[in-house]
């Protein structure tokens, strides 16, 4: 695929638990500490074992000093879209520019559905996704006069007010899977974030799914190597191991430069609640592969 152009990033992946929130918030904080890049959180707002994702990041926001914050993934079934641009752009401009969003077209439409949301068929997910990027990106756009108008399939905006504007020029990322929301990406996306362990074929999947989003990026007269590759990953650190993704940290370092070189990969998103996991991540294995990718590219 074409060579990415991005800088490595590092960041965790906590379970936002509501019967363990002082975890929560501890483990967001060792993230910051051990030098990672951004901590995320699943949305799901049917899920009452879990925290609402935002008020979360909200408050994480006010907890942490450096560290860029995000959803993995936004619930998009669930937020209305222009709410969603006012949201972000407020948190961005209070933090300084620490907040990124990554967006689902959704799952678990029963559990959509019994809390009063749209059941939406695949392709109307895809579609409701793509308008809604054109949406957010309409609202953040507050140096255009007048109001939002989008006549979309799933969404119909007509005149809303503009800002405000993000702090930074806020990523949206979105998960993706098949081949057509992969398309998408490549269209309108500024990143793809899949989970590994759901990409057919796992690491041998990579290829394909980036291939689907370079003809998405092609089709839109758009430089392929724009759209940022990320990629969550579990963190099965062990002293030994030869399978993909496990073994000591030496091994993942090694396997992590790979995947960097070979599919564009720039983002690495951990997994799991074991803080020792996150802090040797952070310290240890993120700065072993920017080492290693930089000396395999000079």
């Amino acid at each position: 695929m074409t060579q990415q152009r991005h800088e490595l990033l590092f960041g965790s992946f906590i379970t936002p638990s509501a019967d363990h929130v002082e975890q929560v918030v501890a483990l967001t904080r060792l993230s910051e500490q051990a030098g990672l890049d951004i901590a995320t959180f699943q949305d799901h707002p049917y899920q009452p074992r879990l925290l609402d994702s935002w008020t979360l990041i909200s408050y994480l926001a006010a907890a942490t000093s450096r560290i860029t914050l995000a959803p993995n993934v936004m619930n998009l079934p669930m937020r209305q879209p222009v709410v969603i641009a006012r949201s972000v752009a407020t948190l961005d401009l209070l933090t300084g520019g620490r907040v990124e969003l990554a967006l689902g077209a959704g799952g678990f439409w029963d559990a959509i559905e019994a809390i009063g949301g749209r059941r939406l068929t695949a392709g109307e997910s895809v579609d409701a996704l793509g308008e809604a990027v054109t949406i957010i990106r309409e609202v953040w756009d507050a140096g255009t006069r007048g109001g939002v108008r989008v006549d979309g399939t799933q969404y119909r905006i007509v005149g809303a007010k503009r800002g405000p504007a993000p702090a930074h020029d806020v990523g949206i990322w979105v998960g993706a899977y098949r081949p057509r929301i992969l398309r998408l990406v490549g269209r309108v996306a500024d990143g793809w974030l899949p989970s590994l362990s759901y990409i057919e074929g796992g690491l041998a999947g990579l290829a394909q799914a980036n291939r689907h989003i370079d003809e998405g990026a092609e089709a839109a007269g758009r430089d392929p190597a724009s759209v940022r590759r990320l990629l969550n990953i579990g963190d099965h650190f062990t002293p030994g191991g030869s399978g993909a993704l496990s073994g000591p940290l030496a091994q993942w370092a090694a396997q992590l430069t790979e995947i960097t070189l070979e599919h564009g990969i720039s983002g690495y998103i951990l997994a799991g609640d074991d803080p020792a996991a996150i802090q040797r991540f952070g310290e240890e294995v993120a700065p072993a592969v920017r080492e290693l990718v930089t000396k395999s590219r000079t």
